[in-house]
């Protein structure tokens, strides 16, 4: 492994900065994306681009992402990982809708109908994507996850939208190898999960990576409030770079475990986030950053 690489589950290698595909959807993230040729286009162009991470989840669209993904890259190409994730259900365009599901019965439906819509047998990595269900419990559904794994349904199991002591309950059950959550200069509620996922040898996939604002549902804010600018603006004009690209640089150097998916639409966007792997700041730029939370 070198600095523009890291390793997920002690197999998949991919690049440090990978590609959130939940944009490529409708409107509030329901029903299939306007332009579809142009999203095929897109997904392609990223690969070719660089791109060895792509994620996605059967609640997108539902379903229309997981679909777009197969379109425009099945057969994929060698090294290319793709990582879903089930546990979620949504009856319509509110979000309000939205439910968690741990049922065995339904992860393992949602899993091998994820498979089967990316055109896989196998997906490398899956996520329970809520640690909220309320219809079994936590320790139940990481079982179920299990069973897939030893199945080959998913080659490595990930955890999404969990807290500090599931994470601990999990790693007592079975090894996790990747963890996402909400993580970005602006916010930083989920450092303990960082540093767990550290300590227990687990990925980090902080989502909406270069926000500067609360997490929201769909959209990212790369503007941010006054002191947050004021801080990385000088520091990307000092680096020829942009304050994305400098929010990027900052995760990259904040955890060794670090693997940020930023979501776009553009490919120049996109060519952007993954040139910010190329570049490191100095430790007083660093430090600056960091001290943003205190």
């Amino acid at each position: 492994m070198d600095e523009q690489t890291i390793t997920i589950g002690g197999e998949l290698v991919v690049g440090r900065i990978g590609l959130g595909a939940m944009r490529l959807t409708g409107e509030a993230l329901w029903g299939p994306y306007a332009d579809h040729e142009g999203a095929v286009d897109f997904l392609r162009a990223a690969v070719e681009a660089g791109v060895t991470l792509i994620d996605t989840a059967d609640v997108y669209g539902p379903h229309s992402n997981e679909h777009l993904i197969h379109d425009a890259l099945q057969p994929y190409p060698d090294g290319l990982v793709v990582a879903s994730k089930g546990g979620f259900v949504r009856g319509s365009r509110d979000f309000s809708s939205v439910q968690a599901i741990g049922a065995r019965s339904y992860l393992q439906q949602a899993a091998r109908l994820s498979a089967r819509r990316l055109g896989v047998e196998r997906i490398d990595l899956y996520y329970l994507h809520s640690g909220h269900a309320t219809d079994a419990s936590f320790e139940d559904q990481i079982e179920t996850l299990v069973g897939l794994r030893d199945d080959g349904v998913i080659g490595h199991i990930g955890l999404s939208n969990i807290s500090v002591e599931q994470f601990s309950i999990a790693c007592g059950i079975t090894e996790i190898a990747a963890v996402t959550a909400h993580f970005n200069v602006a916010d930083r509620t989920n450092e303990p999960l960082l540093r767990a996922a550290e300590a227990a040898g687990s990925v980090f996939v902080p989502w909406q990576p270069i926000s500067l604002i609360p997490p929201r549902d769909e959209r990212t804010d790369v503007n941010g409030p006054d002191h947050l600018r004021a801080v990385l603006e000088p520091i990307a004009e000092a680096h020829g770079a942009s304050a994305s690209q400098v929010s990027l640089a900052w995760l990259l150097q904040h955890s060794p475990a670090m693997l940020p998916i930023p979501g776009t639409t553009s490919i120049e966007h996109l060519r952007q986030n993954l040139a910010a792997q190329n570049f490191r700041l100095t430790p007083e730029e660093a430090t600056a950053i960091t001290e943003l939370a205190s």
